[in-house]
């Protein structure tokens, strides 16, 4: 290969750029014109068979990232890799859920949330599904492509810039306010920090599950959606400062205290660990 073509294709940039979009695409195609046309044919219910297309869509896009950069860079796919999977699965999903929780708790010691009826029949498992493939979608991206290929280039401290950056792109959501961007801020810093300090997508990926399944399951918005279901029915009174407003109980004071604490922590650890790196652009 020319050895300016194989600058040009191994640059970070490119790479980037070939990882979202080689992946995606292919999940795109094998979604659209494989997957629904199937199940839809086969199964009329689209509660069930949307389920079935998300998990599939999961693993699609999970191998379609696998096998790209096992061809691109001929390594091993170590932010892939399941030798932890077990105990950052759950221990992800359990913070990312306890996390949302202890907020709740909060909001109800000083009577800001009111629990009225608990029913499944407002949560079906598509939900579910979509938060999963959701999370992925941006984990993968997001911290196993974005992150992995920055720090490696620029550095930890540069990489958490970008990374804060990055979730700028959901400044689409409805509902947003001034808080909501400092929550896109620390969340990118947070979950930069879990990929940082683990090297793979799980504990974000799980982190970040937990947390988008707790809100509706505790009656909150999601990011300022409100139709993502729920499993308590519930009503929060009180300061939108506290509360959260209409965006959702993640976009409370008392959440981006938690959320922050727990990405400082992990910082703090990172260093102490020596996981805080130099890029390549400032170490030749």
């Amino acid at each position: 290969m020319n050895a300016s073509i194989k600058r040009v294709l191994y640059f970070p940039i490119t790479k980037i750029i070939i990882g979202i979009v080689v992946p995606f695409s292919l999940f795109v195609v094998i979604q659209n014109f494989v997957l629904k046309p199937f199940f839809y044919s086969i199964i009329q219910d689209k509660n069930i068979a949307n389920p079935i297309i998300h998990f599939i869509s999961f693993l699609v896009l999970l191998a379609a990232y696998y096998f790209l950069f096992r061809f691109y860079d001929k390594r091993k796919i170590t932010e892939l890799s399941i030798k932890y999977l077990p105990k950052e699965m759950f221990g992800g999903f359990f913070f990312g859920f306890f996390t949302i929780s202890l907020v709740i708790f909060i909001l109800y010691l000083l009577g800001y949330y009111q629990a009225i009826s608990i029913s499944t029949a407002h949560y079906p498992i598509k939900f579910f599904t979509f938060l999963m493939f959701a999370a992925i979608v941006e984990d993968l991206f997001h911290r196993g492509l974005i992150v992995r290929i920055c720090e490696n280039w620029l550095g930890t401290n540069l990489t958490l810039v970008i990374a804060m950056l990055v979730e700028l792109q959901h400044i689409t959501n409805p509902n947003n306010n001034i808080f909501s961007l400092f929550l896109y801020v620390i969340w990118g810093f947070t979950l930069g920090m879990m990929f940082i300090y683990t090297k793979r997508i799980w504990l974000p990926f799980f982190f970040h599950l937990g947390w988008n399944f707790s809100q509706p399951f505790y009656g909150s918005n999601l990011s300022g959606i409100n139709d993502m279901g729920s499993i308590i029915q519930s009503t929060f009174n009180g300061p939108e400062l506290l509360t959260g407003s209409v965006f959702g109980i993640e976009n409370s004071i008392i959440t981006l205290s938690f959320l922050l604490l727990i990405g400082i922590a992990l910082y703090y650890l990172a260093k102490k660990e020596g996981k805080i790196v130099k890029g390549k652009l400032f170490t030749r």
